[in-house]
């Protein structure tokens, strides 16, 4: 199994992810390069696709969608997500049930 590098910080830990707008479900898809790839129904319009992301992971990682922060990549597919108050072994642990074919480090 690929590991994808969660890096953790004083503020929490940072992932990196790789968004599919306008798919056909809304899921994580396994691994993009060094990167979870998230596929989003929603389009990219207005901070809408942003704002799925969040919702996504808030969902899976069952935490407040306030703790989770776009930090790079607003406008990109490629960004790095902050979550507040959680480490890289706790994201990882609740992440991996979601996770096709990778883990989290």
């Amino acid at each position: 199994m690929r590991s994808v590098p969660c890096r953790d910080s004083d503020a929490g830990a940072h992932l990196a992810v790789r968004v599919q707008p306008r798919a056909s479900q809304t899921r994580l898809a396994g691994l993009h390069g060094d990167a979870v790839k998230v596929q989003l129904t929603t389009p990219p319009v207005e901070g809408r696709a942003n704002a799925a992301c969040i919702a996504l992971f808030a969902d899976l990682v069952g935490v407040p969608r306030s703790a989770i922060e776009v930090q790079r990549g607003a406008a990109s597919r490629d960004k790095v997500l902050l979550f507040r108050g959680i480490t890289c072994i706790d994201l990882a642990a609740r992440l991996a049930p979601h996770l096709p074919g990778g883990k989290v480090e």
